[in-house]
């Protein structure tokens, strides 16, 4: 049984997870960045719909 050999397998497989951990944390900040940016242009627009209720709510097509 080789112990330097499985130490450094050992800390490989730290250091693997360590990544994969912090790959998903910025996965994780850019959703909610994201999520923030949708919510505000929703926000956004349901003020422009209240301003002006009637923009917007017909389509007049002329063939």
């Amino acid at each position: 049984m080789d112990i330097a050999g499985l130490s450094i397998a050992l800390s490989q497989i730290k250091v693997q997870g360590d990544i994969g951990v912090a790959v998903l944390g910025k996965a994780m900040d850019l959703s909610e960045t994201l999520g923030a940016g949708m919510v505000e242009m929703l926000d956004a627009a349901a003020m422009e719909q209240s301003v002006a209720p009637h923009i917007g709510g017909n389509i007049d097509v002329s063939i």
